[in-house]
């Protein structure tokens, strides 16, 4: 090896957040990022893209984290890890804030403004926040590639959702219907099932029981409940469970008779009601009543206004009588779809009552929105006399992701991706996938794919990808474009840009032999979802470009986003990929949980419930929040309570004492002007502490290792600060005195070797989760070092296990020694027996197998009696010589079984023998008092004797 250069003394008082600044420089002026991605075997990571119209929160920064942890790792074990950043740049969120800036709202408003312009200021402000990303997403350590971005507005991204599309279409995947969707009334679109269960929120709505007088009988009416009054004006028909037992029942002191569920009469009518007759639900089928409101009389196809029958109908609450508004709920669609009974919609596209109803509530309610218009209606109906009951219920409503308004159902014409057809393949598809946690993939995602509707794919907007497909306008025939040049060939024209204001103008004759017309593109543009679930594909531009690329890397190793996507991004990556090739899009996934402010509330902009993340950074480093984020209970796809204090005590607990270790040996190093050996000294020649920890890191490489192949970063930081307690508060100072000596010996320079090797493998294990202290210590204690050294730690090879070097019955030993030291520790302060006051002898006793080194190594024993101040330790076979076994029952675990019972059973255990406890320690189980026990339903204790 060349002549090395000598250790410089370290800062006594670190400033973490400046030296992060420095390693940023560092990997800059040696393109570290960039020449890290290399090897001839790929790992596939897919990055999902962020909308730019906001500045990066607690959320994208822990999901960045994990984006970054994986593929850093797998690069480091030789894998080439491309890692492009794209931009969502279409769709809702864009509009919504145009809409706002503009001061703009509704189709008539927007296209009056002009849909080039209006998209056009859409395309203006879709990269706002860029910088902010790159600079943040930088500072955290991340490594993205910035340059060669993809956006969702590129045209070649758009022409290969083209083709994704025309793919569907070819195989028979894509069709029209008119069904009842979530419809979000501010944007004047329907969205998909999977958006509608993005935002439901806990409110009060009215809860009103209605009349309808039965035709042709006298005072006899049936009662129907509701919770959204506003489509009572939309009534077409009443339905009962045909299996569904009802009464005819009558109220003292009235003559009116009520028909409603028996099993809800008394919740209805009450206790005293007479039941005047029986009947099943198919028994009233064909009743006919009179309608509530006359303004569609006469209007409605089929044979309206009577009772039909449907097993949907249930007995859990209300009447068991359920008004049918086929305009605005699925089952009410479906049930009068199937008798032939027409609908009637009430409503505009924006949600507002039209003048058809100018008859309802002297005209009130035209114009006025849905949700504002049931007081009204309410007050219409009492005056009516049809107002049975009026309440209000408590229950969970869903709302517009984006809007934030909340979402009705209506039937609308809407494109739809067939889903249904291809539910058993992607429930297969997903069971390839390994999902982290698992049981995320297994039932909250597996359940959902179990009943996963078709997929409404088009958007009523304008700021997105338009719909490829051009209709006939007078053969209504209909073509669906997969290329620009296809479009090209078919127009006539040149087409550099596929959104709307570019190409909707873009027609062509039909042909006349088949009827003539123009073909001219339908209105809607696509989900911003099938633009993202796209991406594989998409940002590669293929089929056009890249194919063999692209067809080479499916699926993905690894993806990683929040737990919402399982209702969004990872649900519309396995449809098209299994739609496209069967086959799932991502083989390995971590899901994350949500980051909670501190006080248990959703983190607020408004309400600034939490710690601005550039100041948490630059306080604390960016290292301290990715230890703090990874090592939560987020990992595990469960929710967190963000706090400063907790990444502050990361410092504590992680960062400072391994700037302390590294300080040590830095300080002794530069004093005694050591360099590391030419030739490592053989292991077999180094004190038994050094052995061991060399054997604990080595073991902790094999841990590690095996939980990042498992993708499981919740059990990687644990082992680590194990690790760092070993290494700080054992090593070192067991070995402080071997680095004191003045003189130079065999002992001392092995210690300097190895905690030389153990701080150079540590930053190395440590580097794809806290990359800026791993390339400090690699900087500080490897370069100039070896003449093999590399400009950066990243471009190292992830440390793989020495299992020669492990011991695992020295570890075992070690271990038990720690453990006892503790313990005499914890006796001395209870027994106010202070550690200078010297004591003959200290009794051990071990609950386990007693390591061989124990015995075999007097030097464990010695670490002990220096530690304790104790002049003889005794190892002690039988742990009855130095305590009382006691036995007591596990309450948790027998309460509920047990009951009345406990009490019993409890004085049963206390009476146990040492024998009977004994066996329970074996894990036997019991019998007492009849009750078969196993050895959990009891809790061994241990009193000194």
């Amino acid at each position: 090896m060349s002549e090395s250069i000598q250790f410089q003394r370290p800062e006594s008082d670190p400033d973490f957040p400046a030296l992060e600044r420095e390693v940023l420089e560092l990997w800059k002026k040696f393109n570290v990022f960039e020449r890290s991605v290399r090897g001839d075997e790929s790992f596939v990571f897919y990055d999902g893209p962020p909308f730019a119209t906001g500045t990066p929160h607690y959320g994208h920064l822990l999901a960045g984290t994990l984006k970054d942890i994986v593929p850093r790792y797998w690069a480091m074990r030789g894998y080439r890890v491309e890692r492009r950043f794209g931009w969502d740049t279409h769709g809702l969120p864009v509009e919504m804030e145009i809409e706002k800036s503009l001061d703009i709202s509704g189709p008539e408003a927007i296209e009056a403004f002009g849909i080039d312009n209006y998209n056009e200021a859409c395309r203006s402000i879709v990269l706002r926040y860029t910088s902010q990303w790159r600079d943040t997403v930088t500072r955290m350590g991340r490594w993205v590639d910035f340059d060669n971005d993809y956006k969702t507005m590129d045209p070649s991204f758009m022409e290969s959702v083209w083709w994704v599309f025309r793919t569907l279409w070819d195989k028979g995947l894509i069709y029209r219907g008119y069904k009842v969707m979530p419809y979000s009334w501010r944007l004047g679109t329907p969205l998909s099932n999977f958006e509608a269960n993005m935002d439901y929120r806990r409110v009060q709505d009215p809860a009103v029981t209605i009349s309808f007088p039965v035709v042709g009988e006298t005072n006899v009416a049936l009662l129907a409940w509701t919770t959204t009054p506003w489509t009572l004006p939309s009534n077409v028909a009443l339905c009962v469970g045909p299996d569904v037992s009802y009464v005819r029942a009558r109220r003292p002191d009235e003559e009116q008779v009520y028909i409603v569920a028996a099993a809800l009469k008394d919740a209805v009518l009450g206790e005293d009601a007479e039941v005047l007759a029986e009947l099943t639900g198919l028994e009233l089928k064909g009743t006919r009543y009179e309608p509530i409101f006359n303004s569609f009389v006469g209007q409605i196809s089929g044979e309206p206004f009577r009772v039909v029958c449907d097993e949907y109908v249930t007995t859990e609450d209300g009447t068991g009588v359920v008004h049918q508004a086929p305009a605005f709920g699925e089952d009410d669609w479906r049930v009068c779809k199937r008798e032939k009974i027409g609908l009637v919609d009430a409503t505009d596209m924006e949600g507002r009552f039209t003048d058809s109803v100018v008859d309802i509530a002297q005209g009130a309610v035209v114009g006025v929105h849905v949700k504002q218009a049931d007081k009204a209606l309410i007050r219409d109906i009492k005056e009516r006399g049809r107002l049975f009951r009026q309440a209000t219920i408590d229950h969970e409503y869903p709302y517009c992701w984006r809007s934030g308004t909340p979402l009705i159902y209506k039937a609308i014409g809407t494109w739809f991706v067939g889903v249904t057809e291809l539910r058993d393949r992607l429930v297969a598809n997903n069971r390839q996938t390994r999902w982290v946690p698992d049981y995320v993939g297994s039932r909250r995602f597996g359940n959902w794919l179990e009943d996963a509707r078709d997929w409404a794919i088009s958007r009523n907007r304008y700021w997105g990808t338009p719909l490829p497909i051009w209709e006939n306008d007078v053969t209504s025939e209909r073509v669906c474009i997969g290329s620009i040049e296809e479009l090209e060939g078919l127009s006539g024209a040149t087409v550099d840009d596929l959104h709307r204001h570019h190409i909707d103008q873009l027609t062509w004759a039909g042909d006349p032999a088949k009827g003539g017309g123009t073909f001219r593109r339908v209105p809607e543009v696509l989900d911003c979802w099938f633009e993202s679930g796209s991406m594989p594909y998409a940002q590669n531009h293929y089929p056009f470009e890249n194919r063999e690329l692209v067809e080479g890397n499916l699926p993905a190793h690894f993806i990683a986003e929040g737990l919402d996507q399982t209702r969004g991004w990872f649900y519309t990556l396995l449809i098209l990929s299994t739609a496209l090739f069967d086959r799932p899009a991502f083989s390995n996934v971590i899901v994350n949980g949500l980051i909670l402010a501190e006080d248990g509330q959703k983190m607020s902009k408004r309400l600034k419930n939490y710690p601005d993340p550039g100041q948490v950074i630059e306080t604390y480093g960016a290292d301290a929040l990715r230890a703090y984020l990874i090592n939560s209970p987020v990992v595990r796809a469960e929710p967190m309570r963000f706090s400063e204090k907790g990444v502050r005590d990361v410092v504590r607990s992680v960062v400072l004492p391994l700037w302390n270790a590294y300080s040590f040996f830095a300080t002794y190093a530069a004093v005694d002007g050591w360099r590391p050996p030419t030739e490592p000294s053989a292991i077999s020649e180094r004190s038994l502490l050094d052995r061991w920890v060399l054997s604990v890191s080595q073991s902790l490489v094999g841990d590690v290792n095996e939980e990042m192949e498992a993708y499981r970063l919740y059990n990687v930081i644990p082992p680590v600060l194990g690790f760092i307690d070993h290494l700080t508060n054992w090593y070192i100072r067991r070995s402080r005195r071997r680095f004191w000596r003045s003189e130079s010996d065999a002992d001392k320079a092995h210690a300097f070797e190895t905690l030389y090797e153990v701080l150079c493998l540590f930053s190395r294990l440590l580097a794809p989760i806290l990359p800026f202290m791993a390339e400090v210590l690699y900087q500080r204690l490897e370069a100039g070092q070896r003449s093999d050294s590399l400009d950066s730690v990243h471009l190292e090879a992830f440390p793989m296990a020495n299992a020669q070097v492990v011991d695992a019955d020295l570890e075992g030993g070690m271990q038990a020694v720690r453990a006892i030291v503790n313990l005499g520790r914890g006796l001395r302060e209870q027994r106010k027996l202070p550690i200078r006051q010297p004591l003959s002898t200290l009794d051990v006793a071990l609950s386990t197998r007693v390591p061989a080194c124990l015995t075999r190594e007097p030097e464990l024993m010695a670490y002990v009696r220096d530690e304790l101040n104790v002049k003889e330790v005794v190892l002690v076979d039988d742990v009855e010589e130095l305590v009382v076994l006691q036995a007591k029952p596990n309450f948790k675990l027998l309460g509920r079984r047990l009951g009345k019972r406990m009490k019993e059973v409890g004085a049963a255990v206390s009476e146990l023998s040492a024998a009977q406890i004994r066996s329970i320690q074996a894990g036997q189980s019991l019998t007492l008092c009849g009750e078969e026990l196993e050895s959990e339903a009891f809790v061994i204790i241990q009193k000194p004797i």
